[in-house]
This record gives C-alpha cells, structure tokens and sequence, in this order.
C-alpha cells in the first residue's frame, strides 16, 4: 500500500525509487511535537513553507505546531480554522496543531470541546507570561480545570513549567548598573532562577494527580515541555510517574547541546526560556535521558526576526526569547549524544517513538508494516560546520548551531514514501498533509 512500510523497503532497503547505500543509517524520520511556525499573523518570523522545508532538511518528517505565536492564537475552533486554510498547500511534511488553554477558555468546556473536536491534538499552556498579548498565563487551577475535558479526548495538555517568583536578580537593569551587563549572559540566567521551573513543576505534579487510573481525569495526560532542571523538578516528575500520575516530559536538543558558560557575549540567539544552564546540568540531563528519566526531545524550534533579537545591542534582557533550530537537530543530538554513549536506538525513541505514543498517532514513530513510511536517511560518519555558506531553510538566519561542526549529515528524507528532499533539493511541491487525532 503507498506511503506504508513494506517488505520491499524492509529487505531491498529502497524507497521511492531511491537506492539505500549501506554506510548509511535508515530510521524513522524525526517526530517534533514542539514547533512555533507562527502562521497566520507573524510570517516574517517564520511561516509553513519555510518552517517545514527546513524540518525535511533536517531529517524531520512530522511536526506538531504549537498555538502561538501565530496571530490570533490557537484558542478557538475559528482560530484553529484559520491557522489550517494558512497552512494549505505549504506543508512538506504531516502537520498536526495544539490547542491554547488560556484563562478565557479554562473553565469553558463547550470552548475547548469545540477546539478538541476541530482537530486540535491537546492543549498548550504557559504558567508565566508568554511574551504574546493574547496567550496570557494560566495558573494550575486553570489547568486542572481543563483536564476533564482532555480526559474525554484522551488528549494531552503540555505546560511551560515556569511561575514568576521574585528573581535573584531584577530582568532589567537597575539605576547604577552598568549598560554592558545586559550583553552578558549570566546577568539573564540570573534574572530567570531555578526556583520558578521548580515551583510550577511541583504545582503541575499535583495537579497531575487527577490523571491516575480512578482519577477525575482519568484518561488525560500531563506533559512538561523544554524541561532545563534535571534535579529537583525531574525528582517531582519522577514521584508523580512512581505514584500513577500520567506524566511525560521533554528536554530540548539546545539544552543538550550548549551551557551558559560559553554563550557569547551579546549573542542573543542562545537566549530562550527556561534559560540554556551551566555544563552541569547539561550533564544532568544527559544522564537522566540515558537513565529513562526524560522520556524525549523536541526542537522547541521558536524563531523570531533580527529586530526582536536585537542583534546590534545584544541585549539578553530585552531581547525575543527563542531558538531556531530545527534543521540542526538530528545531527546536535547524535554527535553530543555519541560522547555519551548513546545509540542510534535511544536517539530513535526519544525522537521518534515516543514522541508519536505522547500525541496519540499509532501510525506514526517507527519503522513497522503498516505504519507511515517516514524516513530520513543519513550518515553519522558524515561532519560538516554551519559556517555561513551552508544553506539554511528557515527564514531568518538566527541560530546558535551556526558556527559549530557536527556529524550526521541528512542524505535524504521521506514523508509517506514520498521523497521531498535530498541533498540540498526539496520535492517540486509540497506534499505534506494535515494530521487529524485519532
């Protein structure tokens, strides 16, 4: 049957015409449940023919777009209607959408029905403010408002695990305080503690506690995005695992492949949030994806444009938070990865596998009969540098990963069986299509 996993391909090691050479690695193609494409509204920052095209040279072959920063945001069933007629006729690879849970439509359940049933695959929440007028923050009430609903579903909610707590330092400079300190990383980190991902974890953790089986929410799920603390925050992710809560959680390829030490100064694309830590616990989160501790990795790919970086004053302070990477990280994940000793096996799972079971879509995750032929090609010998000749896809180019060399470079990429990229050239058309919850 076309775009299905077949003998043929299993055994011949051929697909779509295009022979397989044996020093390269064929896996299911990289699942990103956490992408901003932000389309309609903000196209300058990104859009769906550009965020995708750069998912597929990426080894990316599905992509689940997040509800802002498009504008209006994906709050209701007419704004998710909107941001699908957008998305016509761009999408290179299968795309699906969450839902935003935002104080307005927290304790409206017809509101979040009405989004459920238009195809929304959960719900996205922040628990501090989102930078995004019209996607306020919601607190852990709204949020276990919302799980009866998803309960119905069987759908996810995933949450920014951040809450304001006083800062150790102000977020902006205070009289006195020298101008250069805002082009110094460590001046940001400081702004934005470990105390506020712990508290909403911990506040999200009890909140959980109506997933169990017999629970209220029996039947939804808790999903903690970009997590940056692999310490306390995890312990509480883990108590609520151990005790019967349904419970994932992420980290970000960023997070796994830089530490604050050696942000440059002004360098405002490694600004994101919760903020890139130090090589400890870069190393902390290794070891817990290596334990079976996180259950995934996502791009949290989250583009914006030059201005907003403010890439002349390299102002960390003022500066859009966010990282473009999308088309980085397969090759990030496998050569920080393979100092650790991982597998071309775990790499698959945290990328794949799980992703796919999180959101529900059977179909979706691996290589096995019946199920999507999404693949990527690619050689894990095979380095190169992101140095300012190599062609990049999204549609600013503001990325950490510029300037740093890799291995594992994407050969070729397949949506359904269907080619649309290979080395350097993406199918004629886009082929992509909508992705519906099961």
């Amino acid at each position: 049957m076309p775009g299905l996993v077949d003998a043929y391909l299993r055994l011949q090691r051929r697909v779509d015409g295009v022979r397989i050479h044996c020093n390269r690695d064929l896996e299911g193609g990289v699942w990103c449940s956490h992408v901003h494409i932000n389309e309609p509204g903000r196209t300058e920052w990104e859009g769906f023919l550009t965020g995708t095209k750069a998912a597929v040279a990426g080894g990316t072959t599905a992509i689940v777009d997040m509800p802002l920063n498009a504008h209006p945001t994906t709050t209701t069933k007419q704004h998710l209607d909107e941001k699908k007629e957008a998305a016509k006729g761009k999408l290179y690879i299968d795309t699906g959408f969450w839902g935003g849970l935002v104080p307005d439509n927290a304790y409206n359940a017809s509101i979040l029905e009405e989004l459920l049933e238009a195809g929304a695959l959960g719900l996205k929440s922040f628990m501090c403010p989102s930078g995004i007028e019209d996607f306020p923050a919601t607190t852990a009430q709204h949020i276990k408002a919302s799980l009866p609903v998803l309960a119905k579903f069987g759908r996810p909610i995933l949450v920014h695990q951040e809450v304001t707590d006083p800062p150790s330092q102000p977020s902006s400079l205070v009289p006195g305080e020298p101008p250069s300190n805002a082009r110094d990383y460590m001046r940001y980190l400081n702004a934005r503690p470990l105390t506020w991902e712990r508290e909403a974890v911990r506040q999200l953790m009890e909140v959980a506690k109506d997933t169990k089986p017999g629970g209220v929410a029996e039947g939804a799920h808790v999903h903690v995005v970009h997590l940056s603390d692999a310490e306390d925050s995890l312990s509480h992710i883990k108590a609520a695992k151990a005790e019967g809560s349904s419970v994932t959680v992420e980290t970000c390829a960023h997070y796994l492949s830089f530490a604050a030490e050696d942000v440059p100064e002004g360098a405002t694309e490694y600004k994101c949030a919760p903020p890139l830590r130090d090589a400890r616990h870069r190393e902390l989160l290794w070891k817990a994806l290596l334990g079976g501790d996180i259950d995934m990795i996502t791009t949290d790919h989250s583009p914006s444009t030059p201005d907003l970086k403010l890439f002349e004053e390299g102002d960390f302070l003022k500066a859009w938070g966010g990282i473009s990477g999308i088309q980085f990280a397969l090759p990030a994940t496998w050569t920080h990865g393979s100092a650790w000793g991982m597998t071309i096996q775990q790499m698959s799972r945290w990328w794949s596998t799980v992703p796919a079971k999180m959101v529900n879509l059977p179909r979706k995750g691996s290589l096995e009969f019946g199920k999507d032929a999404d693949i990527v090609v690619w050689d894990p010998e095979e380095s190169f540098v992101i140095d300012s000749t190599y062609p990049i896809y999204f549609k600013n180019r503001l990325s950490p990963y510029i300037g740093h060399k890799y291995s594992g470079k994407v050969i070729t990429t397949f949506s359904r069986g269907r080619q649309v990229f290979e080395e350097g050239r993406h199918a004629q058309k886009p082929c992509g299509a909508m992705i519906n919850p099961v």
